[in-house]
């Protein structure tokens, strides 16, 4: 065994420079790719999150060599992969489907791209089971797919995925077909490999609470575009757009006056996110965490309120009928009916101009 193939997976340095440039993707009417633009930093994990059908997984594929790119370019450190087929692209897949095959176990599934590049036997069943030692499955090996659960089943595809040391991981919602519990559990342990070997990931994904659990950024994607990339604090906190702030967590949309750069909602100042607006009547998009209950201030009625575990979202309606979510700790229990006062945290909001009445 050469010195080479007998490093581990955890100690390789995995990580490239991804880039997507003015990439386009005409269907003849339907939602591809607007020319968009992504850099990916070696090891970085880069979620791509959007509704169905704004062109996350039409980016995935291109990156991946499946679907042609009708303008633009593609570059792993640096060189132009865009006309080279995907198995010259080095790189690593994961499916929402598990696809693995029936007829062989777990251990032969993970070897089966070792073998397709005649990697010799003994090398191959040890990075195999170097692989499934990885995501946990080690004493698997000899098991069969109607042998293991569904999460079990996705870790073998991982470990599939992994094994032939790609330059790139593609990840395309590879946790929806499972339950919520195995989900939240395999997103974490994803984490874990991904950050352990250094390995540029990129995580297709419509579950925005996945993406901000386990993204170094996140990629908003609407109608083919990227509307805003950042940080998920960024994206949660500071939302460049109406959609993203929309897409992105909980919000309220409250009526707001914008006058010389100086946004009022409900009486208070609040700073404003975005720029360029033409004063005027608004809607401004305010996180339920950032209407708080309080002593004194702006009085409302419950509504209803839900226990949620560590937290309680309470529902309430303002005087002028206005209703508000409101999201606090679950030792504060307002009675549906009961009056109560509430205040601005005064967080940086999003704001749009508010539609014309009818």
């Amino acid at each position: 065994m050469t010195q080479t193939e007998s490093v581990a997976l955890g100690a390789t340095d995995l990580g490239s420079t991804v880039e997507l440039r003015d990439v386009v993707r005409d269907f003849g009417g339907g939602v591809g790719l607007n020319g968009i633009q992504l850099a990916a930093a070696p090891g970085e994990l880069i979620a791509l999150l959007g509704p169905s059908g704004c062109g996350k997984t039409t980016a995935l594929r291109a990156l991946a060599g499946l679907e042609r790119v009708d303008a633009g370019s593609i570059l792993i450190d640096g060189v132009d992969v865009t006309d080279e087929p995907t198995n010259r692209r080095d790189l690593g897949m994961v499916f929402q489907s598990y696809s693995l095959f029936p007829h062989l176990t777990a251990g032969a599934n993970v070897e089966f791209g070792l073998r397709m590049r005649k990697v010799p036997t003994a090398v191959r069943r040890e990075r195999a089971l170097e692989a499934l030692e990885l995501v946990g499955l080690g004493q698997h090996a000899e098991r069969y797919a109607h042998q293991l659960s569904g999460g079990q089943q996705q870790r073998v595809a991982l470990a599939r995925a992994l094994v032939t040391r790609p330059r790139v991981l593609l990840l395309d919602e590879p946790l929806s077909a499972l339950d919520a519990k195995v989900r939240v559990q395999l997103r974490e342990e994803i984490r874990r490999i991904q950050s352990e070997l250094g390995i540029t990931t990129f995580f297709v994904t419509h579950d925005q609470e996945e993406a901000l659990a386990i993204a170094d950024r996140v990629a908003v994607m609407r109608a083919g575009d990227i509307e805003q990339i950042g940080t998920p604090e960024e994206l949660y906190r500071r939302p460049a757009t109406p959609f993203v702030a929309e897409f992105v967590g909980l919000n309220n949309r409250v009526a707001g006056d914008l006058s010389a750069g100086v946004l009022t909602v409900l009486g208070r100042r609040l700073p404003l996110v975005n720029s360029g607006l033409a004063d005027g009547e608004v809607l401004a998009y305010l996180r339920p965490e950032d209407v708080l209950l309080a002593s004194d201030g702006i009085p409302a009625t419950v509504v209803s309120t839900s226990f949620l575990g560590a937290l309680r979202r309470t529902r309430v309606q303002l005087d002028d009928g206005t209703e508000l979510a409101l999201q606090h700790a679950a030792h504060e229990t307002p009675e549906a009916g009961s009056r109560v006062h509430l205040e601005l945290a005064g967080t940086p909001v999003t704001a749009t101009p508010a539609p014309a009445a009818r």
